[in-house]
């Protein structure tokens, strides 16, 4: 939620390998389809399904999905000296023809923790005692990914920022009056595609794991993530914001699967309902977007807003909120940069903190004027139809 490098998408493919062997259950995608029908998913929730490793050299590709875990090795023929096991050692999957260093990929969990090798010394993943990092191999020049701890969430109305979130936090830009949500107004922001986020497990996976500061530990080791590590960190203050109590007039969840997401909308709005969220036609770099016109005001007397946080697999703190309105807004920017964007009005905002980055930025107190935020990508906003 807050200005994060969102955890490896590989790392989440490998975690998730280790806990989906054996899935049983409904997708979360299927159970989606079951309970709203009606109510398609929005693309940034699609992407988040899925987590897939893929060697580009042999077309080689490893997928969580709806029946677990699914290789496939690019030539066709599930035969083509695949081989996938669970042992003592763990979860491996070699597809180097019945060889570990035959030029395959191979994906291991072991007692050193997770690691992924293309075996063309390409790419290397590891999750173990130094968290979570991604070695490209590009060209020599060694890629390092790694969670960095955040400042307080922007869409966590009762924390305040501080000077440095205030500098460097690109959600700043995300928040203004409505009175400016009209045709040529003009922001300075950018929409960061949301593929690479963190991934959904099935619920009855994350359900098995403590989601709670008291087990925090627990958590840390069945992840092998070192508690001294940045990765830690950012899981700590992550299951802190949505262990905090929510604002006055506010009810909050945070869901740990797509599933309990959906149940929660659905318990706050009905099942008659529609998830909305920001579209992006092309890449949407940083740079001056106009509200085109087309404005589209979504009639609903409340809402639900569920925004990504920063974990080891998909993690979303939802709140419903009353008093709100939420528009489609379309943007448009330089080279034809087009961006369908959800916007959400707050009509009171009195008990929220009066250092909240929104007031300390639009220069105004809380509960005197409507404050409007652009959603990001990859969060939702619910309303009922």
């Amino acid at each position: 939620m807050g200005s994060f490098l969102p955890f490896s998408f590989v790392a989440v493919f490998v975690i998730a390998a280790v806990v989906a062997v054996g899935y049983t259950e409904i997708s979360p995608e299927v159970y989606w389809k079951k309970v709203l029908p009606n109510t398609p998913i929005p693309n940034s929730i699609l992407e988040k399904l899925h987590a897939e490793v893929i060697d580009e050299k042999t077309g080689t590709s490893v997928d969580v999905g709806k029946g677990g875990v699914n290789v496939n090795t690019g030539k066709g023929k599930p035969t083509g000296g695949t081989t996938v096991n669970v042992g003592k050692g763990g979860v491996n999957v070699n597809t180097g023809k019945g060889k570990p260093n035959g030029g395959g990929t191979t994906v291991g969990v072991g007692r050193k923790g997770v690691g992924v090798n293309t075996g063309h010394g390409n790419t290397s993943v590891n999750v173990g005692k130094g968290g979570v990092n991604v070695n490209t191999g590009h060209k020599g020049k060694p890629v390092t990914v790694n969670v960095q701890p955040g400042g307080p969430s922007p869409f966590v109305y009762n924390y305040a920022a501080s000077a440095d979130q205030l500098h460097d936090d690109p959600n700043v830009a995300l928040f203004f009056l409505e009175k400016d949500l009209h045709q040529g107004t003009k922001f300075n922001m950018f929409f960061p595609n949301s593929k690479s986020g963190p991934k959904f497990l099935p619920r009855n996976v994350v359900d098995a794991i403590p989601f709670s500061s008291a087990k925090i530990s627990e958590t840390l080791k069945h992840f092998s993530i070192e508690p001294n590590s940045r990765d830690a960190q950012t899981m700590m203050k992550t299951i802190k914001e949505c262990e905090e109590p929510a604002v006055k007039g506010e009810t909050k969840f945070c869901a740990t699967s797509l599933e309990s997401m959906v149940d929660f909308a659905k318990s706050k709005l009905g099942t008659n309902i529609k998830a909305l969220a920001t579209e992006t036609r092309k890449e949407a770099p940083k740079q001056l977007y106009t509200i085109a016109p087309g404005v589209h005001k979504k009639a609903s007397r409340k809402s639900v807003a569920c925004h990504i946080e920063a974990y080891v697999h998909a993690v979303y703190y939802c709140h419903e909120t009353s008093d709100t309105t939420a528009y489609i807004v379309p943007l448009a920017g330089k080279n034809k940069v087009k961006v369908d964007a959800v916007a959400v009005c707050h009509k009171d905002t009195s008990q929220w903190n009066p250092k909240h980055m929104a007031f300390q930025k639009l220069k105004v107190k809380p509960g005197s004027v409507p404050i409007c935020h652009f959603i990001p990508q990859d969060h939702i906003v619910w309303v009922q139809n």
